[in-house]
């Protein structure tokens, strides 16, 4: 099916539906001569008779459609819709300015020819002027053929002599109205001011005045009216615009507090958006079942999550806990299909929110400006990603106290415990991958006593290794310093047998398992965007290079039977 923005445009479904196979399925040198037979049949259509679906076809294609049921179509209705075809067609197979062998007109260039305003030249088009898509100096343009030009005129002498008489302005007018224009810059009136008084003055439209003083201005450098148009905008400026819009002020006021023209204000935002898009922290953990997912299999993903069978018990509330943290507790916990939907689905909206800004990537590259309902929906998506993670985050914040109770002592600040437990708990939820059928809650444990274990000074670790709760201390009735140094000599051998595989592996893959999970005491584990950095790769090469180390790891550690050793 065409798409449903596309197929809006159009008047007649059928028209759109066969706009829609020929830019999927004919090749680009058949596409290239529809448009001229779609162009040349233009020329032919009157408003006032009716055409027959598969007449349409024939024109175009010269093939005509072996259906049993025909339409017919008024000229108006297939007019309208003709130019749109040729327009999306043309936009699918742009041509460079030496493919074309005729001349090529932009909008700027024909406004001068026929001494008219590009907004004149954009109600043409919409009156029947064929425009297209060109490749001008490595940019996608709008222009027009000679041809198409020629036969507008033709055809529409009448509007294009009157529209050539209304717009058409004295050298005398001209130069007056440039030198009120400067007058009232000289007095402190802004860009947008000057256009709107010298309209009302002149009785001539907007865009006029805009093109006179916009020509004046590119022609004369020196002597420009208003030379900051001509400069670009600091970045300081660019962030107050920004701030100013997502804080919801108009457009209007926005180009009239800083006196600068609308347009530029909606460049700075498109410009803005589209960098704060491409900061948005989109990384995912991947999943095959992402890549083919079916309308139906998208609606069960981004559904509610399921029902649990059974209500969940609320738990032993541990006694002393500040209201704040007992208020934890009122949140149920998830069963364990529930888990796997929220993290499911928190991972699919990200790499599609991912999958998108590749695409405003790649459109960016032959626009001016982004997209900004493609924008939009990214925003959309990490918003979304953004809320469900904070659901299974919820869910999961009294594990962190739990397990802060069981390391806390004397030397040791509680709330400081759970304010780091819970930063593990948020970067576990990031890293948890839910295929491999585990257990969060057993994954976010080891993560939030890997990082007790660092932030614990030694003493104390040392100390609650060889023990699990206060009473124990008390209740020991016989020396256990030898087993402290048994454990402490099977610990150092442990240690012996990690240096010694990750040494089999290649210098880069070792550096990057040392940084990941901080084997070095003396660092922290990094992220893989800080290994990247370190090493001047990109972050997913750094995970590319990480899983293939893991997985020569486990090898590693089958061979050598260190059945203590689980690579995840």
């Amino acid at each position: 099916m065409v798409h449903a923005v596309q197929a809006a445009r159009y008047r007649i479904p059928a028209i759109a539906e066969l706009c829609g196979q020929l830019r999927r399925f004919t090749p680009r040198e058949k596409l290239v001569k529809h448009l001229g037979r779609a162009e040349d049949f233009l020329a032919e259509i009157s408003p006032s008779r009716w055409y027959s679906y598969k007449q349409v076809c024939f024109k175009i294609t010269r093939f005509r459609p072996d259906t049993g049921d025909d339409i017919r179509i008024s000229g108006a209705d297939l007019r309208h819709d003709l130019i749109q075809m040729i327009e999306d067609l043309a936009e699918a197979v742009p041509l460079s300015t030496q493919e074309v062998g005729e001349r090529i007109y932009t909008v700027q260039d024909l406004a001068r020819e026929f001494s008219v305003a590009t907004k004149t030249v954009a109600r043409w088009r919409r009156a029947g002027l064929v425009s297209r898509r060109f490749i001008m100096d490595g940019r996608h343009r709008v222009g027009f053929l000679e041809s198409s030009v020629r036969r507008f005129r033709e055809r529409e002498a009448a509007r294009v002599e009157k529209a050539m008489q209304f717009s058409q302005l004295t050298t005398e007018e001209k130069e007056d109205i440039i030198d009120r224009a400067r007058r009232l810059a000289q007095a402190g009136a802004c860009r947008p001011e000057v256009t709107r008084r010298l309209a009302a003055k002149t009785g001539r439209s907007l865009e006029t005045i805009r093109y006179i003083l916009r020509q004046f201005d590119q022609a004369n450098p020196r002597a420009a009216i208003f030379p900051e148009a001509q400069t670009p905008i600091s970045e300081e400026l660019k962030r107050r615009i920004y701030r100013d819009h997502r804080a919801g002020e108009s457009l209007n006021v926005i180009a009239k507090r800083y006196c600068i023209t609308r347009a530029r204000v909606i460049g700075v935002i498109d410009e803005l958006a589209a960098q704060r898009i491409r900061e948005l922290p989109l990384d995912y953990i991947p999943s095959p079942e992402f890549e083919h997912v079916t309308a139906a299999k998208e609606r069960e993903i981004l559904g509610p999550p399921p029902l649990a069978e059974h209500t969940a018990c609320a738990g032993r509330l541990p006694a002393g806990l500040p209201p704040y943290l007992a208020s934890l507790y009122d949140v149920p916990l998830l069963t364990q299909a529930q888990e796997i939907h929220l993290f499911r689905k928190m991972n699919y909206v990200k790499f599609k929110a991912s999958k998108l800004r590749e695409k405003l990537e790649q459109g960016m590259k032959t626009r001016r400006r982004p997209d900004r309902s493609l924008m939009a929906e990214i925003e959309r998506l990490y918003e979304d990603s953004v809320k469900t993670k904070n659901e299974i985050i919820s869910a999961n914040l009294r594990l962190v106290v739990s397990i802060a109770k069981k390391h806390v002592g004397p030397a040791e600040n509680f709330f400081e415990l759970v304010s780091d437990g819970n930063m593990s708990l948020i970067r576990a939820v990031e890293k948890f991958d839910y295929s491999r059928g585990n257990k969060f809650s057993t994954y976010a444990s080891w993560a939030i006593m890997k990082n007790f274990a660092r932030t614990i000074p030694d003493e104390h670790r040392y100390r609650d290794r060889f023990r699990t709760a206060q009473s124990e201390l008390f209740n020991i009735t016989q020396d256990e310093r030898s087993d402290q140094v048994e454990q402490e000599s099977a610990q150092l051998q442990r240690e012996t047998q990690v240096r010694n595989i990750l040494q089999r592996l290649d210098e880069r893959e070792r550096q990057i398992i040392v940084r990941r999970f901080g084997l070095d005491n003396s660092d922290e584990p990094l992220t893989l965007k800080k290994v990247g950095s370190e090493l001047g790769v990109t972050k997913e090469r750094v995970r590319q290079l990480e899983s293939r180390a893991l997985s020569k790891l486990r090898k590693l550690a089958a061979e050598e039977r260190l059945d203590w050793l689980e690579v995840e």
